[in-house]
């Protein structure tokens, strides 16, 4: 799961060396935090959401094929 979203947040962003992917395991689902450069913050979100959505659709529809659960988390440097 943490390839298929370092995958997907590579292909969207202008700069694809500063994509961080960490995943945790949790006791009822795998929490899987992404963090990208500040100036693609707005590339990996899109209006109103939608791309973020997109991603996270992608990654469920992998998840349940593998029978687990996964959280996909935007991390905002500050």
């Amino acid at each position: 799961m943490k390839e298929l979203v370092q995958y997907l947040a590579r292909s969207l962003v202008n700069n694809p060396d500063a994509v961080e992917v960490k995943e945790t395991q949790g006791e009822i689902a795998s929490v899987l935090a992404l963090k990208v450069a500040k100036e693609d913050l707005g590339r990996i979100i899109g209006k109103q959401g939608r791309t973020a959505k997109s991603i996270r659709t992608i990654l469920n529809a992998a998840a349940a094929k593998a029978n687990r659960k996964v959280v996909l988390e935007i991390v905002e440097e500050r």
